[in-house]
């Protein structure tokens, strides 16, 4: 059975003034490429006011709540929070995907693109919002989904940035600094994939994919701790 916007507010716990903007929200550009009928708009104007309203809110958060930890710390935290795996897992939870309208073929994708899906949809929602009930309405939705993990990033340090502690690691272990190379690149110029290396001189030690070349060298440094074992 199709799911509804009704039911997604129920999910949300918040009830839109302007429809339009929560359909706007969940809809993939892939959706109206393929059902040129629609007279709507996709999410991804929405996708970069949310956005911005998210690091806004995440940083006056921290700011508020860790008055002891410096600058630096306060950036790794939050970049923690708002990376493409953390916003698409909140999205994951309230089962976004369910109600997103996306094209056939995108919604059969169930990798790193699906997760890129979900995070901008999240973000897309907390445009709508914002736009629809104001800062506190967005605020507290990112709050109730996205910031109740934030104990767990602090205190489990897994705020920590892969590339720094790799760097660390390597260095504490063989005294070589690591060094990334791009081994390919994929996909359209507005949605490409990025593979990179991790290298200990000659040495491959892993490999990491992302949507952008400082995603995919995170991923090739957090996948070179586990080759490692280095943790």
């Amino acid at each position: 059975m199709e799911k509804t916007l009704a039911q997604f507010e129920e999910v949300i716990e918040v009830t839109f003034t302007d429809k339009e903007l929560l359909q706007r929200a969940l809809t993939h550009r892939s959706y109206l490429n393929e059902h040129p009928e629609e007279t709507g708009n996709h999410n991804e104007r929405l996708e970069f006011l949310g956005d911005a309203v998210l690091e806004l809110v995440v940083t006056d958060y921290l700011f508020q709540s860790y008055p002891d930890r410096p600058e630096g710390e306060l950036t790794a935290i939050r970049a923690a929070l708002v990376n493409t795996i953390s916003i698409s897992a909140a999205a994951d939870k309230l089962a976004a995907g369910s109600y997103l309208r996306l094209s056939r073929g995108e919604s059969k994708d169930t990798g790193r693109g699906r997760q890129f899906i979900l995070a901008n949809t999240y973000e897309a929602i907390i445009g709508a919002l914002y736009l629809d009930q104001g800062y506190d309405t967005a605020a507290d939705f990112i709050a109730r989904t996205l910031l109740i993990g934030t104990a767990n990033v602090v205190e489990n340090e897994t705020w920590r940035d892969p590339k720094s502690v790799f760097q660390e690691e390597a260095q504490r272990h063989s005294g070589i600094t690591p060094t990334y190379n791009t081994l390919s690149e994929s996909g359209p110029d507005h949605d490409k994939d990025f593979t990179v290396g991790v290298f200990l001189e000659a040495e491959k030690i892993a490999e990491g994919t992302g949507k952008s070349k400082q995603e995919a060298e995170s991923m090739a440094a957090e996948n070179g701790l586990k080759q490692k074992d280095w943790f």
